[in-house]
């Protein structure tokens, strides 16, 4: 379980299996980039509904804000979550089956009326992209975290701005 020790997490990332945190681990250097506090734990819509719906519990106790979750194959995870709570459930489909996470994506998607759970995309784009959304929903709270996400998204157009000027460079030397 990775925790970010400093405060109470205002994330909650729960992944259904193990072999899913090598994908959330981008979700987490974002989240510390951002200075976002986080638990990452692991359980499973189908093979331990119970410990589910104790995390979810004790999230909302502890005061999280946001739960991410991470699953593959039928990833009923994020769903089963958003059913417990009314807390914003972020899903991160992902890649685990012959299906190449389309079925994670349209599982995740395809949640019924009154209980959405917010859909990223497969894999490493959308654990990234998990952990910026949980920011921009945190930020209309916190100056702090609007002034750190600022900066993320500056950082990335100026990274974009020197790839440029590197391939001109290139370019104009051939």
């Amino acid at each position: 379980m990775a925790k970010d020790t400093k405060k109470q997490p205002q994330v909650l990332i729960i992944v259904g299996s193990d072999s899913d945190l090598p994908i959330i681990s981008e979700t987490e250097k974002i989240l510390n980039q951002l200075g976002i506090s986080y638990l990452t734990t692991i359980s499973s819509a189908h093979r331990s509904p119970e410990r589910t719906r104790r995390c979810v519990k004790e999230a909302e106790e502890n005061g999280v804000k946001i739960i991410i979750a991470a699953a593959g194959g039928a990833a009923h995870l994020p769903g089963v979550i958003a059913a417990e709570t009314i807390l914003p459930v972020i899903g991160i489909p992902i890649n685990s089956s012959p299906l190449m996470g389309i079925d994670s994506l349209l599982s995740i998607v395809q949640m019924p009326s009154g209980v959405p759970v917010a859909a990223m995309a497969i894999d490493r784009a959308g654990a990234k992209n998990a952990a910026v959304f949980a920011a921009q929903i945190l930020a209309i709270g916190s100056r702090e975290i609007e002034k750190s996400l600022l900066k993320y998204k500056d950082g990335l157009s100026r990274d974009v701005e020197e790839k440029a000027k590197r391939l001109h460079g290139k370019v104009n030397k051939d």
